[in-house]
């Protein structure tokens, strides 16, 4: 038997380095699936623009409540999956704003992650389509079709102030009612996302610390939520 030379040995060792893919999580979201938990929203299996999806939005009572305690980057989400720390999590997602909204409302939906402390800890990311690229939309909306947040002490109102470079969102050619693939690559310390396969977002600096916690369907005050093709695969940390 051949022994192993110092190249083959380093390439061993570099790919045992390598984070471990675990088992994936896959959720076409024709339905509800089993186990899943509904905080502060209704979810409803629906076919809308040639796919089976969950209509996720705010409940009457959150909708009729108060700004910034109700809604407003809150505990508002569909949660789906109990284990996440690092790893890919991808979805289609479609916003539109309810028949009763306001105009100046941006169709708020994405994906919460790291849901921990029965959903009083979790980070987000979510699009804001109506800010999208392909509305011509004025500055500074041109740059707000992304938008990354951490419950409950950094939301986009708190971010916006304190990084006035506007590090925590980013503009995106994506508009209202049309389904957009959503993909976040979630690392220890940063996460990277994709709007349909376009890197537009990397988040270097994320304001919480990382936990494991559940993945949830995200939406907010004046949105039609629709989620299809739920992937979640996560990876091991070498930390």
């Amino acid at each position: 038997m051949k022994s192993l030379t110092r190249r083959t040995f380093a390439a061993f060792g570099s790919t045992c380095l390598l984070p471990r893919a675990l088992h994936a999580e896959t959720h076409d979201l024709a339905t509800l699936p089993s186990g899943a938990e509904l905080h502060r929203v209704t979810a409803m299996p629906v076919d809308y623009k040639g796919r089976k999806a969950l209509k996720v939005e705010l409940t009457e009572a959150v909708r009729s409540g108060r700004p910034g305690i109700d809604f407003g980057d809150t505990d508002t989400f569909a949660k789906i999956s109990g284990n996440f720390r690092n790893g890919t999590i991808e979805v289609d997602v479609l916003g539109r704003l309810t028949p009763t909204a306001p105009p100046d409302l941006r169709a708020f939906a994405g994906l919460a992650y790291r849901i921990a402390d029965s959903g009083k800890q979790f980070e987000s990311v979510y699009v804001r389509p109506l800010n999208g690229l392909k509305l011509s939309p004025p500055p500074p909306r041109d740059r707000r079709a992304i938008q990354y947040f951490a419950y409950p002490d950094w939301r986009f109102a708190g971010l916006r102030k304190a990084y006035p470079d506007g590090r925590y969102e980013a503009g995106a050619g994506i508009a209202g009612d049309e389904w957009i693939a959503l993909r976040l690559d979630v690392e220890e310390d940063k996460v990277r996302v994709r709007v349909n396969g376009e890197e537009r977002l990397v988040v270097a600096e994320p304001k919480a610390a990382p936990a494991s916690g559940a993945v949830g369907l995200w939406v907010d005050i004046g949105t039609e939520a629709y989620f299809a093709n739920l992937r979640i695969t996560p990876r091991q940390s070498l930390r």
